[in-house]
């Protein structure tokens, strides 16, 4: 009964990362067409500004299923404190580079982030 519970979470989660992974694709593609190159790049990494902390976060809470509540919840906050971190860490490095174009930028990295939302509604 547990491992279903657990192979059932994963494979939310796993949805989950794939919708973010088909959103920021087909986003910077868009942008791509609509406003070239400078454009599709910033979209890309909004959207990785997005991306690996989330999947940092999933792969620390799927690493502790299975072990006692403290210990669970532990992994949690340590997750969400690492990934706040890998997000800032991201956006200092993003803002260093030349010709970064800010409204592609946050339109993906708000666009990924609303998948969970999203997620969340249709379950």
């Amino acid at each position: 009964m547990e491992l279903s519970v657990t192979v059932r979470n994963y494979s939310a989660v796993s949805k989950i990362i794939s919708y973010q992974i088909l959103t920021i694709i087909i986003m910077t593609a868009g942008f791509a067409l609509m406003a070239g190159r400078s454009y599709a790049l910033s979209a890309a990494l909004g959207g990785a500004a997005a991306f690996i902390p989330n999947l940092y976060f999933a792969l620390r809470v799927y690493k502790s299923a299975g072990q006692e509540a403290r210990k669970i919840v532990r992994s949690f906050y340590a997750g969400e404190s690492g990934k706040l971190l890998l997000t800032a860490a991201l956006f200092f490095m993003i803002f260093q580079l030349p010709n970064i174009e800010i409204l592609p930028l946050l339109a993906v990295y708000i666009v990924a982030l609303s998948v969970f939302w999203f997620a969340l509604l249709m379950r």
